[in-house]
């Protein structure tokens, strides 16, 4: 019973610790819509409706291939893949290195690589930056 005590307040106090302390510890910060974000974030978080990390793109091979809803992926529309969030939910991606954003469904899941969050279609991830880039940091809102 102590260590399960002991744990929890070793446990509380690194959240609290960590939680608000991007700042202090001298990341570059970006602010999108009155929120600030770390880039990069040591690590992936995931709040009410908020989640940051890494974002990548769907290959071309992949077009007219059915995704995990049993839809058929299609590059040119705005959609994209998570891992956990039900089929048909949208979110705002926004790139945290210039503040671009763009609107997706999600109809896939994955991505499946360590330390991405969403991979995008094509034409939704050139919104936001350039295909050559390949990689970049993100922060998703759940917005329906």
């Amino acid at each position: 019973m102590k260590n399960r005590l002991r744990v929890g307040i070793v446990v509380a106090c690194f959240t609290l610790l960590t939680s608000g302390c991007s700042g202090v510890l001298n990341y570059d910060m970006a602010r999108i819509n009155g929120t600030a974000y770390a880039k990069p974030q040591p690590k992936m978080s995931w709040g009410s409706q908020h989640e940051t990390g890494k974002a990548t793109y769907y290959a071309n091979k992949l077009h007219g291939r059915k995704t995990a809803s049993g839809e058929r992926f299609d590059q040119t529309s705005y959609t994209a893949a998570h891992k956990t969030l039900p089929f048909g939910t949208k979110l705002r991606v926004t790139n945290i290195d210039n503040g671009e954003s763009v609107i997706v469904r999600v109809n896939d899941r994955g991505p499946f690589k360590k330390g991405r969050i969403v991979d995008l279609s094509s034409s939704a991830f050139g919104r936001i930056a350039q295909l050559k880039t390949g990689v970049i940091n993100v922060a998703i809102e759940k917005i329906e």
